[in-house]
């Protein structure tokens, strides 16, 4: 399998698992400029919408969007238990969260990371962002984990994106202006993710400073 990822971005995410899991993945960086591969390869035949992550089988099929790609890589080691039965009501809780990360704070992050082209709506934005983090600090005051005791896919998709906003070594990459004050629990939770071994695994692989 291949995995194409661009540095700091939500590609973490699958990355993250795929390192958890142990799985044998090709890790092809992808230009943030230009859209080519390391090996020079156009990324947009890859995926036309042009954007990561991207997962090519062994068979030359292609998974795109993040949310779907880190299940299928879960599913593929199910005694690792990062993901829940499928069919089972804990998985619909999970996809529930992963719909919720995926268009209320991975989606509500574009106009801070784009501010000139916002121009006023990050005034807009900004706010209703900083409520779903709140959301999810009041969220976490009752578990260590977005879904309970055990770490899922779920938390490596929001580890991904609270990076934005939280690490200073990401800042080469994106710049959201905001802040994490006095969310003491997704505060605790970004700590004890961020020294997990696969985490710290995936940032090395990635280029990024762990400071």
């Amino acid at each position: 399998m291949k995995l194409y990822y661009m540095p700091a971005a939500c590609s973490l995410s699958p990355h993250i698992v795929a390192n958890e899991l142990g799985l044998e993945v090709d890790f092809i960086k992808v230009d943030h400029n230009d859209h080519t591969t390391q090996q020079g390869k156009n990324f947009h035949k890859v995926n036309p919408h042009g954007y990561i992550p991207a997962l090519e089988l062994a068979d030359g099929t292609i998974l795109r969007e993040g949310p779907v790609i880190v299940q299928y890589l879960a599913d593929l080691k199910p005694q690792a238990g990062l993901v829940p039965l499928n069919g089972s009501f804990e998985r619909y809780r999970l996809q529930e969260m992963l719909s919720f990360l995926s268009t209320e704070v991975h989606k509500g992050f574009i106009p801070l990371l784009y501010a000139q082209q916002a121009g006023d709506y990050i005034n807009t934005a900004r706010p209703k962002l900083e409520k779903r983090f709140s959301w999810l600090n009041d969220h976490l005051a009752e578990r260590p984990f977005l879904m309970g005791q055990n770490f899922s896919v779920a938390d490596a998709y929001l580890f991904a994106l609270t990076g934005w906003g939280q690490a200073p070594w990401l800042k080469s990459y994106y710049n959201a202006p905001i802040h994490f004050d006095g969310l003491q629990h997704l505060q605790g939770w970004y700590l004890r993710v961020k020294a997990r071994d696969a985490v710290v695994k995936s940032l090395l692989e990635e280029g990024l400073d762990l400071n």
